[in-house]
């Protein structure tokens, strides 16, 4: 089986979850080729990859420079087309733009069949079994999967020696030049700043407190939700899903609800029909089809937004970007304008989450939970190490939660995590560690070893 696997270089290294595809694809196939794209200093973060057995090609050219989702899909898919494989396997998302969109894009662009988010890939007699997070898929070859980061990549053997890295530019290629860089970007990053919302005052407390605590507080009424009033609003929004109707109604004087049907049925409504501006919501289905669409229209998508704004003729569209450290303002330039948005998906009193650092006290953690009649949450890291279901987790790449009361036990409070509880009205945190950051996001603090 040949196999294509699709990496990036961020900041000399192999994206983590590209390291999992190529891992994954090192377990399946002694036929393995490492493409990648970015200027040629990026041989030198390739280079030690031939030591796995991997051929290495790297797409560079100065016009691909600054190209977004949709351009680099489009150049990766035109290197591509050149080449021979069975299968194509890429990281779900990079960690420094966290968007999800190149895989489901090429896919489109090589009309091959997807599979997102896989946590396992077997040969199974002629034709792949995929376990996602949440079923098990038969695949049949063609096809791209994206890969969850499942896999630790490989040490090369002592013995292996470095191999030669094969550089393609776009006079080999041919893409259209009005397609790649900046000139067929469509989305536009209008600047960047330092996230740093969802800080609070915490207020240190003991842990026999805590019942009589959230009792109280359960009994308060819920904060109403922060309504922004624009002056002017755009005349018609699509939301694709009931999910996000009301995130649509804050920019829109009328709202068109469309049924969550097959990327091509959703495509052939957009043509027909032509809206300007058409929301996502960012679920895994979301994730997975609004990209793919994308590609069809040849516009731009805005990944994972946080927050929307309009002055009644444009888009502004606001989202985190390098793990949720920044936030990224941003506008599409075509038509249509789509985003995928976070919703809330969480409708509970009290939200009982847990970290890895309370990995051996799951059961007490359950106990808690069930004494407060509260729901079961979890921290990214828990999950992936297989002691949470993904319906549980909250964060950047899980979903985002506004409960009355969010106690989070062993968590240490990163920022992927923390821009996804900032709905909550209130936060108790449980750590061990008095300097923890989670206790800069939480109205109050336990010192407790869970």
């Amino acid at each position: 089986m040949k196999i294509l696997v699709c990496v990036k270089i961020i900041k000399g290294e192999i994206n983590p979850f590209d390291a999992s595809a190529l891992e994954c694809a090192l377990t399946l196939s002694d036929d393995v080729t490492v493409v990648s794209m970015g200027p040629e200093k990026t041989k030198d973060a390739l280079l030690p990859l031939t030591r796995l057995g991997a051929k290495v090609v790297l797409v560079s050219d100065e016009i691909y420079a600054g190209s977004d989702t949709l351009a680099t899909s489009y150049i990766l898919s035109e290197a591509i087309k050149k080449m021979e494989y069975d299968l194509i396997l890429c990281g779900r998302q990079s960690v420094d733009g966290d968007t999800a969109q190149v895989g489901p894009m090429l896919s489109e662009k090589l009309r091959i069949s997807l599979v997102t988010g896989a946590m396992s890939v077997e040969r199974k007699s002629g034709s792949l079994k995929v376990r996602t997070r949440n079923e098990e898929e038969i695949v049949s070859v063609p096809a791209l999967i994206t890969v969850e980061r499942g896999y630790v990549l490989r040490f090369p053997s002592i013995f292996s020696k470095l191999g030669d890295i094969k550089i393609l530019n776009n006079s080999h290629i041919g893409c259209d030049e009005e397609k790649c860089g900046l000139k067929g970007s469509p989305t536009r990053v209008l600047k960047t700043f330092e996230n740093t919302s969802g800080k609070r005052k915490c207020k240190f407390i003991s842990y026999d407190e805590l019942p009589d605590l959230v009792e109280k507080l359960r009994n308060t009424e819920k904060k109403e939700e922060r309504s922004e009033d624009f002056p002017e609003k755009l005349k018609n929004v699509w939301a694709v899903g009931k999910e996000v109707i009301k995130k649509a109604e804050k920019i829109a004087k009328t709202v068109t609800l469309i049924e969550k049907l097959s990327p091509e049925e959703i495509f052939r409504k957009i043509e027909k029909e032509k809206p300007e501006f058409v929301l996502w919501n960012a679920d895994l289905w979301g994730r997975k089809n609004a990209p793919v669409v994308a590609s069809m229209l040849s516009t731009g998508l805005c990944a994972d937004c946080t927050h929307l704004e309009t002055d009644g003729k444009d888009l502004f569209m606001y989202r985190p970007a390098q793990g949720g450290n920044i936030t990224a303002k941003i506008m599409c330039m075509t038509k249509p304008v789509m985003a995928t948005v976070r919703t809330k998906q969480s409708s509970s009193d009290v939200i009982v989450s847990l970290g890895k650092g309370a990995k051996d006290s799951i059961e007490k953690a359950k106990e808690l939970a069930k004494k407060l009649n509260a729901e079961l949450g979890a921290s990214r890291g828990l999950v992936d190490a297989n002691l949470a279901p993904y319906e549980h987790q909250i964060g950047l790449t899980g979903k985002t939660v506004s409960p009355k009361v969010y106690i989070a036990i062993g968590i240490s409070g990163a920022v992927h995590h923390t821009c996804a509880i900032e709905g909550a009205d209130t936060v108790i945190a449980i750590n061990p560690d008095k300097d923890a950051r989670i206790f800069e996001y939480a109205d109050y603090g336990i010192i407790h070893n869970f």
